[in-house]
């Protein structure tokens, strides 16, 4: 069988066929009050991380719902007004399209935080009842042991009976603010939603008011670092959307219309590289015939217990199928820290210069696939590589035939694009979240500075 031309790696290959996508400047600096400090915030006191870059579509009407429930993986059974999901949509062979943040403002009326062409076309195409708009808003994220008692001083109210995964409404100074509890880093967080035009206004007021919380900001430099800890496998990074092949012919001939394109989009990243995926290079030492192979099911990132069979979705016979016997699982890969000294070492010596890891994580919005060997035979990829300060290591969240997926167990990680020198890198494989996970903590246990009373 031929291959499709949207399937073959090489026109995706970093620096030698495409230039990759840098953090944008939207973002926010590189830097703050240095990298390695923002790093330690999540920890022991707290930051504020601007999300407001994210893309998102809001879909009102009679159908809505049921809009969202043939896409996902997930049950809408209970979804009650001022909940959110983490809502993943796959394609027919149960590999994830895109996932993001679901939430219900009102009976008919959803927001999904992500890009959302996959929602769009199917919007328009399907029939359903319901009309799509694309808002524009801030998502402010705070997170960290002393995010809780900033929050209730800015809101001079309690936040204690926020549930993880719910939202309230709650105003700083005159503006209303929706707070969803979630916690990308593993810890105890919220992100502040509102209209777009109260953000400057907004992100001055938590950070004023956090100086006494040991608030930081966080740089692009080390945007990344706490999904790796945290094992939130992003898209574009960690896996390639599963739409770059003939099967998606039709949506992606159907988004190349100038007339389905919105206006919102105009002059985005969404009008140009980012409008139906995020994967758009590729770097690392995997050199697999497609990049097909780079797709991945919810039940390979860990998200099993988000998929249910109580509705009919795309790609359900194909995970019904996986769920019997899954091929690989999600762990972390610790790498070995005199192997990767020696990576650096090349570049003073004689002989072969390897990649060196750009710290504390690469500023490319770019797939990263590198082969993982166990006795010289492949078994698994690790992917986006990321130096972790806290724990003095580099980490890699990585998917990995179950048998190998034991903590503990020694692998090897082959380092280098192809093309260019190449050098084995041992490593250990770890839990996936490598860092305790405490998002879901009893926020009535914690004083107001945010620790157990």
């Amino acid at each position: 069988m031929t291959k499709s031309p949207l399937t073959v790696p090489a026109q995706y290959r970093a620096f030698a066929a495409v230039t990759p996508i840098e953090f944008p400047p939207i973002m926010g600096n590189l830097e703050y009050s240095g990298w390695r400090d923002e790093q330690m915030s999540w920890k022991r006191s707290c930051y504020i991380g601007d999300w407001s870059f994210v893309p998102q579509i809001r879909v009102k009407g009679p159908d809505a719902l049921r809009l969202f429930t043939d896409l996902s993986v997930n049950s809408f059974a209970q979804f009650p007004l001022n909940r959110a999901k983490h809502c993943v949509m796959c394609n027919e062979f149960g590999k994830v399209v895109v996932e993001g943040i679901l939430l219900r403002h009102d009976e008919d009326d959803l927001e999904f935080e992500a890009v959302p062409a996959w929602v769009l076309y199917h919007l328009k195409t399907g029939g359903y009842d319901a009309e799509a708009s694309f808002p524009m808003t801030h998502k402010l994220q705070v997170s960290g042991p002393s995010s809780l008692g900033l929050l209730e001083k800015l809101t001079e109210t309690t936040l204690r009976d926020i549930k993880f995964m719910h939202t309230k409404v709650t105003a700083i100074g005159g503006s209303q603010v929706t707070m969803l509890r979630q916690g990308m880093a593993g810890e105890i967080g919220f992100e502040l939603h509102g209209p777009i035009e109260q953000h400057d206004q907004l992100f001055e007021a938590v950070l004023d008011a956090g100086q006494e919380f040991g608030i930081r900001r966080l740089g692009r430099r080390t945007f990344h670092v706490n999904h790796v800890e945290a094992c939130y496998p992003t898209t574009g990074m960690e896996y390639w959307n599963a739409v770059s092949d003939e099967r998606r012919t039709d949506f992606l001939e159907w988004m190349d219309r100038e007339e389905n394109i919105p206006a919102e989009w105009r002059g985005t990243p969404l009008e140009g590289a980012w409008k139906v995926s995020l994967s758009t290079a590729l770097m690392g030492s995997w050199d697999g015939d497609s990049v097909e192979e780079l797709y991945r099911s919810p039940i390979e990132m860990g998200w099993g217990k988000s998929v249910n069979f109580d509705h009919d979705f795309i790609g359900r016979a194909a995970l019904e199928e996986e769920m019997k016997s899954p091929t690989r699982t999600i762990v972390t890969l610790e790498f070995n820290s005199d192997d990767m000294i020696a990576i650096y070492a090349s570049l003073f010596s004689d002989g072969d210069t390897y990649l060196p890891l750009d710290l504390p994580h690469f500023p490319y919005i770019a797939c990263w696939a590198d082969w993982i060997h166990k006795d010289g035979v492949k078994v698994g990829h690790s992917t986006f590589p990321a130096y972790s300060y806290y724990f003095r290591k580099v980490l890699a969240l990585s998917f990995i035939e179950p048998r190998y997926s034991e903590p503990g167990t020694e692998v090897t990680v082959l380092w280098g694009n192809p093309d260019e020198p190449q050098t084995a890198i041992r490593a250990t494989v770890c839990r996936a979240p490598y860092k305790k996970d405490n998002r879901r903590g009893d926020l009535s246990t914690l004083a107001p500075s945010g620790h157990e009373s």
